[in-house]
C-alpha cells in the first residue's frame, strides 16, 4: 500500500494543498490556549488541591522541622546520632520512601502501620489514600517526613548562632520555655523563617510525585490532582503540548507573584 503522505484520492497533493500544521507552519492563536485551559473544570480542581496541600504543608511541614531543631539544640549528648536520624529520610530516594508509605504505612487494612496504631489507641481506622477526605492530609504527612531533615538542620544552624546571653537574660527575667521561644528564638531567626517559608511555598506548589505514586495520579474523586500533575497529563497523555505550556506559564506567574510578595515583605527587614 502506498504510504506517501502527499497522496490522497488518487492524485499527488501539492505542498500548498496540505493543512498548515502538515506544512510545518504555525498560526497565532492569541489567548485561545489559556481560555481553553480556564474553561476546563479540572484546572480549578487542580489549583484547589494544590493550594490545600500548600496550606497544610505550611501548618505541619513548616512548623515541625522548627520544633525538631529546637529539641536537637537542647540535647547535649548523642547529638550527632540524633541529627543523622532526623536527616535520614532526606537521603532516601523519594520514590522508595513514597512506596514505603503506600504499601506499608497507608495500607487500608488493619495490617497497615497507621491503622495498627489507631486500633491500638481504640480509634477508628482510615482508608487513607482511598478516602477523598484523607488523601491530602496523608500526602502532607508523607511529604513532611521525607523533607523535614534538611529544614531542621538549617534551623539548627540558625539557632546555634543565637547568643547564649539572650537566653540567660530571659531566664533571669523569669521567662519560661514558650516565652523564650516567642521573644528570643523566633525574632532571632525571623529571616531564616521567612526564607524557608517562601521555599516551602514554591516547593509545595509544584506537588507532583506524591499524587503520582501515593494516589496513582488523580486520587479518589480527583482529590489528589495537582497543577503539576495536570501539566504532566496534558503533555504526555493527551498530547496537548499547547495546554501544558499554558498551564506552565500560569504556574510561573503565580510563583513569581509569591516571590514578589516575599521580596516586598522582607525588604525592610534586610
Amino acid at each position: 500500500m502506498d504510504r506517501c503522505p502527499y497522496r490522497s484520492t488518487g492524485r499527488l497533493r501539492h505542498r500548498h494543498e496540505l493543512p498548515a500544521h502538515r506544512r510545518g507552519e504555525t498560526t497565532w492563536v492569541g489567548w485561545d490556549n489559556y481560555v481553553r485551559i480556564l474553561d476546563d473544570p479540572s484546572f480549578w480542581t487542580a489549583w484547589k488541591n494544590t493550594f490545600s496541600f500548600t496550606v497544610l504543608a505550611l501548618l505541619l511541614g513548616y512548623a515541625v522541622p522548627f520544633f525538631v531543631a529546637i529539641l536537637l539544640n537542647e540535647f547535649r549528648h548523642a547529638t550527632g546520632y540524633l541529627r543523622i536520624l532526623v536527616y535520614l529520610p532526606v537521603m532516601l530516594p523519594p520514590t522508595s520512601a513514597l512506596f514505603l508509605f503506600k504499601f506499608y504505612a497507608y495500607d487500608p487494612s488493619e495490617a497497615g502501620l497507621f491503622n495498627a496504631i489507631l486500633k491500638a489507641l481504640h480509634l477508628p481506622t482510615s482508608q487513607w489514600m482511598q478516602s477523598p477526605e484523607m488523601t491530602m492530609p496523608a500526602m502532607v504527612i508523607a511529604s513532611t517526613w521525607m523533607n523535614m531533615g534538611g529544614a531542621a538542620l538549617i534551623y539548627l544552624a540558625a539557632l546555634q548562632n543565637i547568643p547564649g546571653e539572650l537566653y540567660e537574660a530571659a531566664e533571669l527575667d523569669g521567662a519560661g520555655v514558650w516565652r523564650r521561644i516567642r521573644h528570643v528564638t523566633v525574632p532571632q531567626t525571623r529571616l531564616i523563617l521567612a526564607l524557608l517559608a517562601m521555599l516551602q511555598i514554591v516547593a509545595t506548589m509544584q506537588l507532583f510525585i506524591e499524587p503520582l505514586i501515593l494516589a496513582n495520579g488523580a486520587g479518589a474523586e480527583d482529590s489528589a490532582t495537582s497543577v503539576a500533575y495536570l501539566i504532566y497529563q496534558h503533555g504526555f497523555f493527551q498530547n496537548d503540548l499547547n495546554g501544558a505550556a499554558a498551564l506552565g506559564v500560569i504556574m510561573l506567574v503565580v510563583l513569581a507573584g509569591f516571590s514578589a510578595v516575599y521580596l516586598r515583605l522582607t525588604a525592610k527587614q534586610d
